[in-house]
């Protein structure tokens, strides 16, 4: 996709946002359950499913997924998709690229043994490599933009609401 057909491709929604915003509000989901045995959930992911339990650091074997590497995995996925996106629309010519997401834990506050310690990924850093003739203000900018408009980077700014309810019928 060029920049032209991405314009294009992105022009009635644009026009229909702008005539109804809320048309723009688009759901996002994931859904899992307790179907596997241990201290894990499955979620059904895009690839199939995926079953996350604790972490090496906080009593886990290593043989499930942590949900903070997901967590590191969907950063990318956004940042990288949306890299691309506003790299295409500048017209910027990326031959190769390479993504990482990193963040830290520290295992004291989710296992309660320090309540000064924050529970969650903190010191998240998304790095880019890319195969580019662009120079340096053109990939300051692209940072930038890369910044305001990844969905997943922007909505680590604001905690989820989390809900816990009975099953219908218990």
């Amino acid at each position: 996709m060029n920049a032209q057909q991405l314009r294009e491709a992105q022009a009635p929604l644009r026009e229909e946002y702008k005539a109804d915003p809320d048309a723009a509000r688009t759901l996002v989901r994931a859904r899992g359950d307790f179907r596997d045995a241990g201290v894990t959930a499955t979620v059904d992911g895009w690839a199939g499913p995926v079953r996350a339990g604790l972490h090496r650091a906080t009593g886990g074997d290593g043989s499930d997924a942590c949900s903070g590497d997901m967590l590191m995995d969907a950063l990318a996925a956004c940042a990288g998709v949306t890299l691309r996106s506003v790299a295409t629309a500048r017209g910027l010519t990326v031959r190769e690229c390479r993504v990482s997401a990193e963040g830290i834990f520290d295992a004291r506050g989710t296992l309660g043994v320090s309540r000064e310690v924050p529970v969650g990924v903190t010191d998240v850093v998304v790095r880019f490599e890319l195969d580019t003739d662009a120079d340096d203000e053109t990939l300051g900018a692209l940072a930038r933009a890369t910044e305001r408009y990844c969905v997943v980077g922007a909505s680590l700014a604001t905690p989820p609401t989390i809900e816990v309810r009975r099953l219908p019928g218990d």
